[in-house]
């Protein structure tokens, strides 16, 4: 290679200068251009994570936080009931009695007596057993649903209703003339704590979506009660603002935001912002407002009207009522549940001894069953679910 010339030399400086002043150009410091530090645009802010509250302790978690149904699904029947027989126990509150219906016949195949004035057949939490609740005998009788034979009768005064805190830890007595709110033991129901209330006629509730609190209807007084699951404390309590209110079954909306009370006087159900705890609203929906039973889809709820023998059909995404259904030749459809596949309703004609079954895509009366004098909280099982919250069947 012949030896470089000054010119020459001086022709590669100007390039090489030429092309340091070119990498110039892009916006970059000399600094940066052989990889040193670079300024960068802010990236921008993480969206915030959605925070799940913590829930009841020992309470299983929740499938979806925007659905507490979600493990309610059309036959999504847990391990524990897939062996048992599906049938429909319908409590006599005047005959002392349990009609056993088979849904596939619509006929009654056995009548078990109980005590004194059987009001609601329960699902316990483990869904091992259904409690009839013998609310002036003082007895809970448990039957065993895989053979439908009662057992010996258990001790509880005044068991006008029966819940179970979603972790399974206490049965709740609602010892309504007794003014009182009992927790108990979930399999021997020994008595674990007593809480005095105020209200009158202590009868439904339902817990909020993590379990913490449940909310209680007191239909003698027409009030409301807000109690804390873990303290075993009444934290809130409120008169409903209508006279003559007569609160019953109370249902939390599947997104959890909402409770829902049944109200036979003022004809219609109060929505509540159960956190909040602040005054209601009411919907109409019909005359006696009863009942509230939610669809195996979560879209909508079913609100029968015992006094005009009607069901309302609420739709939870519009907010509104959509349908109506009545019953031919009239009745007072009361209590009840829906079948496990989601097809029928089923529920208690209070005043007329019998039961209906509807059917829950078209209203159409399916069958009309005669059962014992005053039919009430009956309950439909198996059902769908992980474990029973209580009274006719609450699953989650």
């Amino acid at each position: 290679m012949p030896p470089l010339t000054t010119r020459t030399t001086c022709l590669l400086a100007a390039a090489l200068l030429a092309a340091l002043a070119g990498c110039g150009t892009s916006g970059r410091t000399t600094e940066e251009a052989h990889g040193g530090p670079r300024k960068e645009a802010a990236p921008p802010p993480a969206a915030p994570k959605k925070t799940v509250p913590a829930g009841l302790p020992g309470m299983p978690p929740v499938l979806d936080t925007q659905d507490v149904y979600a493990a309610d699904r059309p036959n999504r029947l847990s391990p524990v009931v897939k062996g048992f027989p599906s049938r429909i126990y319908v409590p006599n509150t005047n005959s002392n009695t349990v009609s056993v219906i088979d849904p596939a016949t619509y006929k009654v195949v056995e009548t078990i007596p109980v005590g004194v004035q059987p009001q609601h057949v329960v699902p316990s939490w483990d869904l091992k057993t259904l409690w009839v609740n013998n609310n002036r005998g003082h007895t809970l009788t448990p039957i065993d649903p895989a053979t439908g034979v009662a057992g010996k009768p258990v001790e509880v005064h005044d068991p006008y209703n029966l819940y179970f805190t979603p972790n399974g830890r206490y049965a709740v007595v609602m010892a309504s003339l007794d003014r009182e709110l009992v927790f108990r033991d979930p399999h021997t129901m020994e008595t674990r704590k007593t809480v005095p209330v105020s209200c009158y006629g202590v009868n439904h509730a339902d817990f909020s979506a993590d379990g913490r609190y449940f909310v209680v209807s007191c239909e003698f007084s027409g009030e409301l009660l807000k109690v804390d699951t873990e303290k075993m404390e009444v934290i809130g309590q409120q008169k409903l603002p209508f006279q003559g209110a007569m609160p019953q079954d109370v249902k939390i909306s599947p997104d959890g935001r909402t409770f829902y009370i049944a109200d036979m006087m003022a004809h219609g159900m109060w929505v509540l912002d159960g956190d909040a705890f602040t005054q209601p609203t009411l919907l109409p929906t019909g005359k006696g407002a009863h009942g509230l039973y939610v669809s195996r889809d979560s879209k909508e709820m079913y609100v029968p009207n015992r006094g005009e023998g009607s069901v309302s059909v609420f739709d939870f995404n519009q907010n509104k009522l959509t349908k109506k259904w009545w019953l031919p030749d009239g009745g007072s459809p009361d209590m009840g549940g829906v079948s496990a596949d989601g097809k029928v309703l089923w529920l208690s004609g209070r005043y007329d001894s019998e039961v209906y079954a509807i059917d829950t895509r078209t209203g159409k009366q399916l069958a009309r069953i005669p059962v014992g004098s005053g039919p009430h909280g009956l309950a439909v099982y198996p059902q769908p679910g992980r474990y029973s919250l209580g009274h006719t069947g609450v699953f989650r």
